[in-house]
């Protein structure tokens, strides 16, 4: 199995919320690698490439290029679990200023 860090931008297969499909999303992985080490899951945000909008949570990745990805995109406030073998492949990593700013959005969401 390949591992995976914290703050690596990764290809998902991602089940619709009304669980009809399934699709290849990327999104942000938020679990540490303590985390990953105990469990079979991994915890990550939700990226989108609709800019268009900022609802609580959200954060415009400024270098979405450095991170792999293919448009400009927002790390959401929509946080999921999945099985760690549903991760496809890494795309990228979010650079350190990005991470810090999706953080300090999880603590907002979160009210840690």
């Amino acid at each position: 199995m390949t591992t995976y860090s914290r703050g690596d931008v990764v290809l998902v297969k991602f089940v619709f919320s009304d669980e009809t499909g399934v699709k290849q999303r990327p999104a942000l992985l938020v679990s540490s690698s303590r985390y990953h080490r105990s469990r079979h899951e991994a915890v990550l945000v939700a990226i989108t490439s609709n800019v268009s909008r900022a609802l609580v949570g959200d954060h415009a990745i400024k270098d979405w290029q450095e991170a792999g990805l293919p448009l400009p995109s927002t790390a959401t406030g929509i946080i999921r679990t999945i099985k760690q073998e549903m991760i496809v492949k890494k795309l990228g990593e979010l650079p350190a200023g990005d991470l810090q700013a999706v953080d300090e959005q999880l603590r907002i969401s979160l009210n840690l």
